[in-house]
């Protein structure tokens, strides 16, 4: 995970927020551990490397997901969830009485 200078701010975060029409300034105020210079610096990089970015960007979130199905499908509220989901289409299939 590639973090923004000696910050836990991801390059994910900043390259969101940037994406979604925040400025620089903004996306300082959201982040106060990032001052413009690593802001700037960063939205540079991004622009000038836009293409390996963004293949980081994409394995990064393709990682995301693998984790998220994998931790879902071995929860006990994924077994639950299931099992209300079965016992409700039964409810929905039964004659009204």
């Amino acid at each position: 995970m590639i973090r923004v200078g000696q910050t836990r701010v991801t390059l994910e975060s900043v390259i969101g927020l940037y994406e979604q029409g925040a400025s620089a300034e903004e996306i300082a105020m959201r982040f106060d551990a990032l001052d413009l210079h690593a802001i700037y610096a960063t939205l540079g990089y991004y622009l000038g490397h836009r293409p390996q970015v963004q293949l980081y960007l994409d394995r990064r979130q393709q990682g995301s997901l693998a984790a998220r199905r994998e931790a879902e499908s071995r929860s006990p509220t994924a077994q639950i969830r299931n099992r209300l989901d079965r016992q409700r289409i039964r409810g929905d299939a039964s004659p009204a009485g």
